[in-house]
Parts: C-alpha cells; sequence; structure tokens
C-alpha cells in the first residue's frame, strides 16, 4: 500500500513538472501539453514494443523516428492497443516472428508503408 502511495505522489510531481513546461519547451519538444501528459500515463514499455514490433516489418529504430510527429501517433497508437496479451506473444517469439501474424497491431498499416517504400 505504502508502494502504491509512493508512486501517486511520484506521477503527481511528473504531472506538476509537465503543467510547468513553458510553450517554448512545448514547442521544442514537439508535442503539446496533453501529448506529454498522455507519454506519462502509457505503460513505460511502449517504445520498446513498438520498435520490437517494427523490426518484425524489417524496420530500424531510425526509420520509424524519422518522422518526429509519426512516431508520436505510432507510440499513441501502440499505447491505447488492447491487444497487449497478442503482442506479448508475437514478439517472444523473437526472429521467428513473421508480419502476417501481426493483424491486431494498430500499427500494421503503417509499417507496411514503410516496408513497402523502403
Amino acid at each position: 500500500m505504502l508502494q502504491a502511495i509512493r508512486a501517486l505522489i511520484h506521477r503527481r510531481r511528473e504531472e506538476k513538472a509537465v503543467e510547468a513546461l513553458s510553450d517554448r519547451d512545448l514547442a521544442d519538444l514537439g508535442m503539446s501539453r496533453a501529448q506529454v501528459l498522455h507519454f506519462l500515463h502509457m505503460p513505460a514499455d511502449t517504445p520498446e514494443r513498438l520498435l520490437a514490433m517494427a523490426r518484425i516489418f524489417g524496420l530500424t529504430e531510425g526509420e520509424v523516428k524519422r518522422d518526429h510527429g509519426e512516431w508520436l501517433d505510432l507510440v499513441e497508437s501502440c499505447a491505447a492497443c488492447q491487444d497487449r496479451a497478442a503482442c506479448a506473444l508475437l514478439l517472444a517469439k523473437g526472429t521467428l516472428a513473421n508480419p502476417r501474424d501481426a493483424e491486431f497491431c494498430p500499427n500494421r498499416e503503417s509499417f507496411e508503408a514503410h516496408w513497402q517504400a523502403a
């Protein structure tokens, strides 16, 4: 119980830090205040899961992050995914994972578009 209270206090401090960001700070980040708050509350493993899924489609981190706005959209979509269990199972296959097995992925179409353009 004490750990949960500490986590809540920590999260509130982080929220206050985001609220204190100036418009200039947000512009430097290339994000809105709402986006930063959303990122603050998403599962911590989201960017890593996203990049692991992109690798299944043959994409590198650089290719996925090339466009900052698109990267933010991909991360938000991944964070909202309702199929985390299916994602975990596919990612656990490692090098045996196949893009055809990622029908559930909300970013599949974006990954396929990058993959086909490459």
